[in-house]
């Protein structure tokens, strides 16, 4: 097969695995990540076959979708080995999955190549503006989570234990990540998208509040 093949066979692959989310990390949300990632590439002139084998298989190996807790990529692995990826290949795409998540404010980046900065980049996109929005609301139901609960703040998690183990409300969780990534994106490309899509949760937190005390009665 070639890179095209090998790229459409994974698609095919991880819709299929993907199809019946309700988390919000559905084969959509795989689908604008990729597609993000390609558009992100293509300014940046990283190599686009490692960047698309990452941006599609991100999410195969997630920690909140695992028993284990963590990332380690045995899925994503697996289905690199059946296609007879690269080794090489394999690899540089086995680590942006291993560090392409949000771990806490506090838990420093280890993503460590232009290609993972992009699919990293390219999923922090898609969890911030307006369909960022939908997916916080979509996964806080999935996790029977409260929308929001004034006694209970907002927390600066300071390792990855307390931020995987945090249940705080939806509301919490921008202040606690979402409005954090716009300073935390890598590329060029991604910190210009970013500033627009972080004014519009802004603008709603805004509205949200001004409801919540019922300012507008």
């Amino acid at each position: 097969m070639d890179q095209h093949d090998i790229i459409q066979k994974t698609a095919d692959y991880i819709q299929r695995e993907f199809a019946d989310d309700s988390s919000g990390h559905d084969w959509w949300h795989i689908y604008r990540v990729w597609k993000n990632a390609i558009t992100i590439c293509e300014h940046e002139k990283a190599d686009s076959f490692i960047v698309q084998l990452a941006a599609l298989l991100h999410d195969l190996d997630d920690w909140k979708f695992n028993d284990s807790g963590d990332e380690t990529p045995l899925r994503a692995r697996a289905w690199l080995d059946w296609l007879a990826i690269d080794p090489t290949v394999a690899e540089a795409v086995c680590r942006i999955i291993l560090h392409i998540s949000y771990k806490g404010a506090g838990v420093q980046n280890k993503m460590d190549s232009l290609e993972g900065f992009i699919v990293q980049d390219a999923d922090r996109l898609d969890a911030i503006g307006a369909i960022g929005i939908a997916r916080a609301f979509a996964y806080g139901g999935y996790k029977n989570r409260s929308l929001y609960d004034p006694d209970s703040p907002p927390q600066v998690h300071q390792t990855f234990e307390q931020y995987k183990n945090s249940k705080s409300a939806t509301i919490n969780h921008f202040y606690e990540k979402l409005l954090l990534l716009k300073d935390m994106m890598n590329t060029a490309t991604a910190k210009r998208i970013a500033e627009q899509r972080h004014d519009v949760m802004v603008q709603f937190l805004d509205q949200f509040m001004h409801e919540w005390e019922g300012k507008d009665v």
